[in-house]
């Protein structure tokens, strides 16, 4: 009798805690060739409505160069540059517009929506050499904003000093995913072409780092979904694990109750 209680209770725990699965970041190789690990190649964030850029120009000609940067807005008379246009920059940088453009002191509106930075600077470049010789223009973004949401320590919205943010890095910055989170399919809902599309991402694959989505673009959602067995937990009674703790304990003081009275 009492090994049946002892064989009941070994059940008991067994069938009760499903093992945890996939723990491992980078574990797997589901290419099926070992050691087949690559980089994703970085292109840069794709610029959007709402972004925030840092531009700054500069040239042989320290005196010829004031009118293209920010810094000597008070200094230079625009009204006689570019009459009847209005220079919509932001105190701070500037701003793509609804439609997609900035306006460049003396260069006048320029469609950017959809550039990279590198794309974005060499066409400044460009249109700069009528005016200067050899400029060069730095560029960076102010406001690269990720969202971290779901199975993670710290969920929430954060701002990056660079546009070269990995998935990785991302979820660093949320403090890891919980014990709980599935690590094989996270989701990546990424605004394109006016639509948002979600991507399901594998963190146990190995071969992550070649994958399109390693790089984070400006204003991505990465979703970390619960696993299945906080999902069973969480749509049964809620009572559960206390039931399961009373059936625990009642087990072991009939096990020790047959084992005193033999």
């Amino acid at each position: 009798m009492k090994n049946i209680f002892v064989l009941a209770m070994l059940a008991f725990i067994v069938f009760s805690c499903k093992p945890k699965e996939n723990m491992v970041y980078m574990e797997n190789d589901t290419s099926g060739f070992e050691n087949q690990v690559k980089q994703a190649v970085f292109e840069g964030s794709h610029l959007q409505t709402g972004d925030l850029l840092d531009i700054k120009v500069t040239a042989f000609d320290e005196f010829a160069v004031r009118p293209f940067n920010l810094e000597s807005k008070n200094q230079v008379n625009y009204s006689k540059i570019l009459p009847n246009q209005n220079t919509q920059k932001d105190s701070e940088g500037y701003l793509i517009d609804n439609e997609g453009y900035i306006v460049f002191p003396v260069l006048g509106k320029i469609f950017v929506q959809g550039m990279t930075m590198s794309q974005l600077r060499k066409d400044l470049e460009d249109r700069l050499l009528e005016y200067l010789t050899d400029p060069m223009v730095s560029i960076r973004q102010l406001n690269f904003n990720i969202t971290v949401l779901g199975e993670v320590k710290k969920p929430g919205q954060y701002n990056s000093p660079s546009d070269k943010v990995t998935i990785l890095q991302a979820l660093g910055m949320a403090g890891d995913m919980t014990d709980n989170g599935d690590r094989t399919k996270v989701k990546l809902v990424r605004h394109e072409n006016g639509i948002d599309n979600t991507y399901v991402i594998d963190f146990s694959d190995k071969n992550i780092t070649s994958s399109p989505y390693y790089y984070m673009q400006q204003n991505d959602v990465l979703y970390v979904q619960p696993d299945e067995n906080k999902k069973i937990a969480a749509n049964v009674n809620p009572n559960r694990n206390l039931w399961f703790q009373i059936g625990g304990a009642f087990l072991g003081v009939m096990s020790l109750i047959i084992g005193l009275t033999r």
